[in-house]
């Protein structure tokens, strides 16, 4: 079977008879719509992307037609596909005009399709298509050329309205917020937290409907991301700097590079300490938090979204270990990334720690491994820590190292196997056996009343 030819995106010309181009989306935006000036009443509708073919060059293509063409179009293929485009018609770009609005590329020209003329469809070529793969990992600017969040917010509002490169790692991604626009049309929101080794949290804000998809899809947390050309604002609700992904901005997933290497080791180092999840600042009050689950609704709640959910539960506790030595129930943590060390110690043995070549700050504290059990199931290892040990305890770590083994026995007993009310965040994690990664915010004996008024409600609801 012979191989298919296809031109290359660097050898494109106007002149060009029957063009055929194949390569792999690495950006799409969302359709769009416009009067036309020429029949009034009528809609034209728009939308764009851009292919890439090697790791130097890449083109934007934009489409024009009719609603059921365009949005047809559209939903045939995502971002990460490879797609053959057969006879587009190769136009000379106004950079000055085109390249506020779409990415900034190396070729002199454009891409535009005709219903009548061109054709785009996935490429069936499965050894182009897998050699293409490898595209979707090499940023579209130069790797070295990029903001570390730190710099980001050194710089303050002197980059205000600015197009950088960014290279941070996900730390979350939200829940996708729907609102009405002005003209009438559904419009949505996302944010995305990113992190570094020196910011532990940053804003990034996402409008396109195809961009939510893509990092909802295809970024898990902890992921290395490259973005080129995202807009960065001071947002005056947070009193802060903050980032949005715009129609210039092409996201590049775990980037080839060596800068990108370093900060995946450092993002897979905070997720295996568990640094991310726990002592988050952004944790939601306890007040705030009035749901009341089961132990298997709360482990349904986290089956169903990647973000974290909170909850209260009236439930049991079936371990807890105070009369392990104290070595296991007291333990001192590294301030900058929680990595357990050696109480005594005057450095953190994490490698990949940020606060490296800074003065060395720990934390020690209560540490704890529980279950929490009820009539439908049991959550294991839930992490219960400084102060909400101590809270719950009624007792400081330098307290509880005087008491004898027969005390601290007696403690464990006030609680184990008592009802207890317990506000958790709970949320998925490939780390542990159940799947799921659980954190005590607050917990106390129940108030029995409480508990039988919560026990009618279930009975009322079932």
């Amino acid at each position: 079977m012979a191989s298919i030819s296809y031109n290359r995106i660097s050898e494109l010309h106007p002149k060009l008879c029957h063009p055929k181009v194949v390569g792999i989306i690495i950006g799409k935006s969302d359709v769009k719509s416009f009067p036309d000036r020429k029949n009034s009443g009528v809609e034209r509708y728009t939308f764009g992307f851009t292919i890439k073919d090697s790791p130097d060059f890449f083109i934007n293509v934009s489409a024009w037609g009719n609603d059921g063409y365009i949005n047809g179009l559209s939903k045939s293929f995502r971002i990460g596909d490879v797609v053959t485009i057969d006879n587009p018609l190769v136009a000379t770009k106004d950079p000055e005009k085109e390249e506020r609005f779409c990415p900034t590329t190396p070729s002199p020209f454009k891409l535009l399709l005709a219903e009548v003329h061109s054709q785009v469809y996935l490429c069936v070529d499965l050894d182009t298509s897998d050699s293409l793969q490898p595209l979707m990992h090499k940023p579209v600017k130069d790797s070295r050329d990029f903001y570390p969040l730190g710099d980001v917010l050194a710089n303050g509002q002197s980059l205000d309205g600015s197009f950088i490169n960014i290279l941070a790692a996900v730390k979350s991604i939200g829940e996708v917020k729907l609102f009405r626009k002005s003209d009438g049309h559904q419009g949505q929101r996302l944010e995305v937290k990113l992190f570094d080794e020196l910011v532990s949290s940053f804003p990034l804000v996402c409008w396109d409907r195809e961009v939510i998809q893509f990092l909802q899809t295809s970024v898990p947390k902890g992921t290395v991301i490259f973005i080129a050309d995202t807009k960065i604002n001071f947002d005056r609700f947070r009193n802060g700097m903050a980032a949005t992904v715009n129609s210039k901005s092409i996201i590049t997933v775990n980037p080839d590079t060596h800068e990108a290497k370093l900060l995946c080791r450092y993002a897979q180092g905070m997720l295996e300490t568990g640094a991310l999840e726990q002592g988050n600042s952004e944790d939601v009050p306890v007040e705030s938090i009035t749901a009341v689950y089961t132990v298997a609704q709360l482990k349904e709640m986290c089956q169903e979204t990647a973000q974290a959910s909170y909850g209260i539960t009236y439930s049991f506790l079936s371990k807890l270990d105070l009369n392990s030595s104290v070595s296991e129930v007291i333990k001192t943590r590294c301030a900058k990334c929680m990595f357990l060390v050696i109480e005594g110690m005057q450095y953190c043995n994490n490698e990949l720690c940020p606060g490296r070549g800074q003065a060395f700050s720990s934390i020690t504290g209560f540490d704890l491994l529980v279950d929490i059990v009820d009539h439908t199931g049991t959550l294991h290892a839930c992490v219960l820590r400084s102060p909400v040990a101590e809270a719950l305890l009624g007792c400081t770590t330098e307290q509880f190292t005087h008491l004898t083994n027969n005390e601290r026995i007696a403690m464990m007993w006030n609680f184990l196997l008592e009802r207890c009310k317990i506000y958790v965040k709970i949320l998925p994690s490939m780390r542990t056996k159940s799947g799921v990664r659980v954190v005590i915010l607050a917990c106390s004996l129940a108030d029995p009343d409480e508990v039988m008024q919560h026990m009618l409600t279930l009975g009322r609801e079932d």
